[in-house]
């Protein structure tokens, strides 16, 4: 596993990792101060962010299987839909954060201030 990359927050947006940094199947724990731990994904090659903790157990999520638009958790096997935050398998029932993404010079952002829960 790759150890997480600490990066400072500017602005509203805040860079969290390159876009070569992040493939498919393979999601990438980042950490930034001031917010919980995050998952980076590709999906079809699109970039999706959410909170990297399971909602059901005390797991990273980047830790997991991701099958697609699906994020396993390694913990209980219960899993996200990675696009929406939505459970999609028990034991998990609460929905994971989600971020807004953009690239913006070959980098991953997010809008920390506009997280949401679906």
């Amino acid at each position: 596993m790759e150890p997480a990359k600490k990066i400072q927050s500017s602005e509203q947006w805040t860079r969290l990792c390159r876009i070569e940094d992040v493939r498919e199947g393979a999601p990438l724990n980042v950490e930034v101060e001031g917010l919980n731990p995050l998952a980076v994904y590709e999906v079809n090659s699109k970039f999706f962010v959410t909170d990297n903790l399971c909602t059901h157990g005390n797991a990273l999520l980047s830790d997991g299987y991701q099958d697609g638009g699906t994020i396993e958790c390694a913990l209980h096997g219960g899993a996200f839909d990675i696009r929406t935050g939505a459970p999609t398998t028990l034991p998990c029932q609460i929905p994971l954060k989600i971020y807004e993404v953009r690239v913006d010079d070959g980098w991953i952002a997010i809008d920390a201030e506009t997280g949401t829960e679906m």
